[in-house]
């Protein structure tokens, strides 16, 4: 299996319109590969357990207490865990991985570890065991040190105060940015980050040896600057067609002020938007597919430019998610797991808090064949039936959207308030039901829905005819 088709985007507080941090990333592979989602509780083992990957062997002890919390794993295991993203009780989101490339000068110096850790470990041997996002930058940056890595990959942590974006370069080798609190980041296949200053270590983290290793093997083509980014990454034709219109895209719609384009090696990994940004932003972001440009694949351009570059939500997104952290709230309360399954401009973004203390069944069916009592299977269906007649279809799909979002708004605003009066396991009880109606009405509205494109598709059929009345 393939997973390196991923978009991502991280915000910092003060680039926001409440104050949230913000993470999200569309996890892309196949388009028909269900995922999950689960709550695991917290535990405390009575002897030291191991993690062993059923992917490619790698292992390691793990602590013996574990944080309880949420995660979107695969229907299967058979190629690993790929637990992707979620929230701890400590109010820690984590999203892994950002699917990147190394170049081939530094894996020459430094390999992939085969059974070194990957990116379907990472959420389980990471976000149980930390309290804050620089907890988690260090302890995964330890672990590739350690034991190395078996791809190069981009990861997103966040808290009530910062977001960070660490990335792998080779097979032991990292490095981490933390947004600017005004500032924010997409990210799209590539290696991002770019100047690294190593003096500051409020903004900055990285590998032990990592300028020695840089200039004992001659890796650096700047004279007198360390740019990540064109240190360890690619710049290649797949690059501009792939990746680079992603992060052009992402920052036209955040500065429509500033002219880049969007076949741009130079474009930069923090810019600061011209508004203050919200969850729709990243929300609109990760489904977004070059609307209003002529390289959106259902707009007016010309068949060339519609299918020129690979958009940010696609047919190939397994589940899309935003994870916002609110400040001053309860862990429980402040942190929102925003999922939508299947294709995020298809779908629908669902509220959950982190507080809760299970999902719905829903959300635990689903394996590689159509399940009509799958939640994931449930959205994919109706984008099938949409993307069988998509323009005749959209206005019907479109306007259940909006419902929806306007539903979950006014929950959120109604759980807020409901839920500060609350504390304890009964703030965990009431979440919980939050949730199982939020996923209730989604999901009921969802199959409504592809019930009314498939009546209306009765009548779309190519042997259909139009008679003449009069005849």
């Amino acid at each position: 299996m393939n997973y390196s088709a991923c978009t991502s985007i991280l915000i910092g507080p003060q680039a926001t319109t409440d104050g949230s941090v913000i993470i999200g990333r569309n996890e892309d592979a196949k388009a028909a590969w269900p995922k999950h989602f689960v709550v695991h509780p917290a535990k405390t083992a009575t002897t030291p357990p191991t993690f062993t990957s059923t992917d490619n062997g790698f292992t390691m002890p793990l602590p013996l207490a574990a944080a309880k919390y949420t995660a979107t794993p695969e229907w299967t295991d058979a190629y690993g865990l790929f637990e992707e993203d979620g929230i701890n009780e400590f109010g820690v989101a984590m999203s892994a991985t950002e699917s990147t490339y190394s170049n081939e000068r530094v894996l020459g110096a430094d390999p992939l570890v085969k059974d070194g850790i990957g990116e379907e470990a990472m959420v389980t041997v990471v976000l149980p065991y930390i309290k804050s996002a620089r907890e988690g930058v260090a302890r995964l940056g330890q672990i590739v040190e350690h034991y190395g890595t078996s791809e190069s990959n981009g990861i997103l942590f966040a808290d009530q105060q910062e977001a960070w974006y660490l990335e792998t370069g080779a097979g032991h080798y990292w490095v981490a940015q933390r947004i600017p609190a005004n500032g924010y980041a997409v990210v799209a296949n590539q290696m991002a980050i770019q100047d690294i200053d190593f003096n500051d270590h409020d903004n900055f983290m990285y590998a032990r040896h990592l300028q020695e290793f840089v200039t004992t093997n001659h890796l650096n083509p700047a004279r007198d600057r360390f740019s990540w980014r064109d240190i360890f990454g690619t710049q290649d034709q797949s690059d501009l067609y792939y990746n680079t219109p992603r992060v052009w895209y992402g920052q036209r719609q955040f500065n429509p002020e500033i002219a880049q384009e969007p076949q741009s090696f130079d474009l930069p990994f923090i810019q600061f938007a011209d508004h203050l940004l919200s969850v729709d932003d990243a929300q609109g972001y990760l489904s977004s597919h070059f609307e209003e440009t002529p390289y959106d694949p259902v707009g007016a351009g010309t068949t060339d430019q519609r299918h020129r570059f690979r958009p940010v939500s696609l047919a190939k997104t397994q589940e899309s998610h935003v994870l916002q952290l609110r400040p001053k709230m309860d862990s429980a309360l402040a942190g929102i797991q925003w999922l939508a399954m299947g294709v995020g401009a298809q779908s629908v973004y669902v509220p959950f808090y982190a507080g809760i203390d299970k999902t719905p069944d829903a959300y635990h069916l689903g394996e590689k064949t159509y399940d009509a009592q799958s939640a994931y299977w449930v959205y994919k269906l109706v984008s099938v039936l949409l993307d069988a007649h998509y323009h005749e279809a959209w206005p019907t799909v479109s306007a259940v959207q909006k419902e929806l979002r306007i539903a979950f708004k006014q929950s959120v605003q109604q759980t807020d308030a409901v839920g500060q009066t609350l504390s304890g396991p009964e703030l965990n009880h009431y979440l919980t039901q939050q949730a199982f109606t939020n996923a209730a009405l989604g999901i009921r509205r969802y199959r409504e829905l592809a019930a009314t494109l498939i009546t209306q598709a009765t009548d779309l059929g190519p042997l259909n005819y139009q008679q003449d009345l009069n005849l």
